[in-house]
This record gives C-alpha cells, sequence and structure tokens, in this order.
C-alpha cells in the first residue's frame, strides 16, 4: 500500500502541491487526472524523490520513504514516462536490463527475465532481444519502456503520461496491454494523465488535481455520478457522463439471454461501444460473443438503465 500524508512542495514560497493526502491499496491502480500545471507530476516524483517533498510523508508497505537513500527506493519502483525514454545506444534486451544489472543479478537470471518480459508484452524474444530502440514502432518502444519498468519485478509502477505520444489505435491496444499485465502481475500502480477517459479506462480510483490540491479522489463511479465540485464536473464533460458510465462496464457483464440479429459484439466490448453501435445499425439488441462463442444478447434497455445515475 501506498500512504500519502499531507504531502507538500513548495517552489518560491507558492505551492506546487498542496497538503495531499491519499492511499493506494495493493493491486490497485490509481489515475491521477489534472490539467497542465495543477501538480499531478510533481506528485507523482515525491513518491520516488525525484522531487523531495517541503513537507508531509509517504509510506509504501508501511515504511517511510525517507527512511532509505533515494537511489536505492528508486531500484524498488518501477518508472515509465511518456515516449518511453529508451537509451538510444542500448539494444531492447540491455534496456529492460537496466535495473536487474544494477542490481547485481547474474546473466542467466537476466537473460531469462528479459524473454519473458519480451513474451508477456507480446514481443517474440528471438526478433526483439537484439533490435535497437529506433527500429521499433511507437508502440513497441512503450512497451519496451514498461518492459523495463517492471523488470526487477517491484510492487509498485508509477507511469507519467505514458501513452500521451502514441496515436489513438495504439494507445488504446497499450491501455488494454496495461490493464491485462497488471491483472496479472498484481502491480500497485500509480499513473499520470490529462486524459479523463484514459483515468476512467484505468483507474479504480481516481483522483482529481487541480492548482496543487486533491478536489476529489474516488472510484470513477462516484466521480462520476457525485462529482465534488464544478472543477470536478469540467473534467468530466456534464454531457458525456451517461456515456461514461456506459464505459465502465462491458457487454460480457450486461449479457443476458435471448437472441439478436446482425454481426455480434465481443464480450470485452464496453456498453458504451454496444450502445454505440446499436444506435449505428438501429437495433434493440446484438448478439455477444465470446470465445467464438455466441452467449446471449445485450439491450439498449440494458444499456440505458446503466447510464442512469445511481
Amino acid at each position: 500500500m501506498i500512504e500519502i500524508e499531507n504531502l507538500s512542495k513548495h517552489y518560491d514560497g507558492r505551492a506546487v502541491v498542496d497538503d495531499v493526502t491519499l492511499a493506494v491499496a495493493d493491486g490497485e491502480i490509481a489515475a491521477i487526472v489534472g490539467t497542465s500545471g495543477s501538480g499531478k507530476t510533481t506528485l507523482l516524483r515525491m513518491i520516488n524523490r525525484l522531487v523531495e517533498p517541503t513537507s508531509g510523508t509517504v509510506r509504501i508497505d508501511g515504511r517511510d520513504i525517507l527512511d532509505q537513500p533515494p537511489y536505492q527506493l528508486r531500484r524498488q519502483i518501477g518508472y515509465a514516462i511518456q515516449g518511453h525514454g529508451l537509451f538510444p545506444h542500448h539494444d531492447v534486451a540491455r534496456n529492460i536490463a537496466t535495473v536487474p544489472r544494477l542490481l547485481g543479478w547474474d546473466k542467466a537470471k537476466i537473460a531469462a527475465r528479459v524473454d519473458e518480459l519480451l513474451t508477456l508484452f507480446q514481443l517474440e524474444p528471438e526478433a526483439y532481444r537484439h533490435r535497437m530502440p529506433h527500429e521499433l514502432s511507437g508502440g513497441q518502444k512503450q512497451r519496451v519502456g514498461v518492459a523495463r519498468a517492471l523488470a526487477a519485478g517491484p510492487a509498485v509502477l508509477l507511469m507519467d503520461e505514458p501513452f500521451g505520444a502514441l496515436d489513438p489505435i495504439i494507445r488504446a491496444k497499450a491501455q488494454e496491454d496495461l490493464l491485462d499485465i497488471q491483472r496479472r502481475l498484481g502491480t500497485t500502480i500509480v499513473l499520470v494523465t490529462h486524459d479523463m477517459d484514459e483515468a476512467i479506462k484505468l483507474g479504480n480510483k481516481i483522483a482529481v488535481m487541480s492548482d496543487g490540491k486533491v478536489r476529489q479522489y474516488a472510484a470513477p463511479e462516484e466521480i462520476i455520478a457525485a462529482p465534488a465540485d464544478d472543477f470536478v464536473l469540467a473534467m468530466l464533460g456534464s454531457g458525456d457522463r451517461a456515456f461514461r458510465l456506459l464505459s465502465l462496464k462491458t457487454a460480457g457483464q450486461a449479457v443476458g439471454p435471448g437472441p439478436a440479429d446482425g454481426k455480434p459484439i465481443t464480450a470485452a466490448a464496453s456498453l458504451r461501444e454496444a450502445y454505440a453501435e446499436m444506435l449505428w445499425s438501429r437495433r434493440e439488441a446484438l448478439p455477444v460473443e465470446r470465445d467464438g462463442a455466441i452467449v446471449g444478447r445485450v439491450t439498449r434497455a440494458a444499456c440505458e438503465a446503466e447510464a442512469t445515475r445511481p
């Protein structure tokens, strides 16, 4: 667990982060969202002491982060940034192995870990371990950057706008990859983004920041249904709230019995996608497909019920 208590950072007498208190449970993703200058990146960087707090406390698994040298702390915390940050003159394997090498792992253990992570990120080890960063696509570079952050098996992963430089299609795939890998590894993640849709998709909880303060810290459903103030509402976009609620549940979670005609939708698709397809195709229900088999249907009425304020 990450516990942040009364954390502040001042520059020239101005509070960039102002008395922030929040906790991130083990195995959860906390998304920090806000506009430019809101303090979200500074807050993130205080967790691994890339920025030293002016006041307040950060504890990881009950231990104050000030109780050990910063370099030791950072070797225990994964860190992934926008644009991947790969070393351009090192191949993929050496990039991923950066922290294990600093920790003194032997060559066989490092090689096995590199291949394990490449496989996990759907990058064939034989084809990718010796490629240079300039030989990779944007999405591949980002996957390697996250693999490097996870190489030493950290319990905590910090991510600063990790998908901001990717195009929309690759970005959506990268987000799905992160959720899948986080479910498998159980890593606790704190992720900074300026995109509320990304925060809703990825976060078990969302911290909305403005002027160095956390305006609201809650589950996505609560943020959408009961925004704490006008700033949080503005970040949501008042006209999109019903559709944001639909994005929180999949067609598979709302599937019911009965027939439906036409092209099916996958069980993993969001209800927002299902509802849009029903509107576009003028259907009242869609067949739902899981692993190649039709498992039921999702109806327009079910979607509308989910889009109603709790």
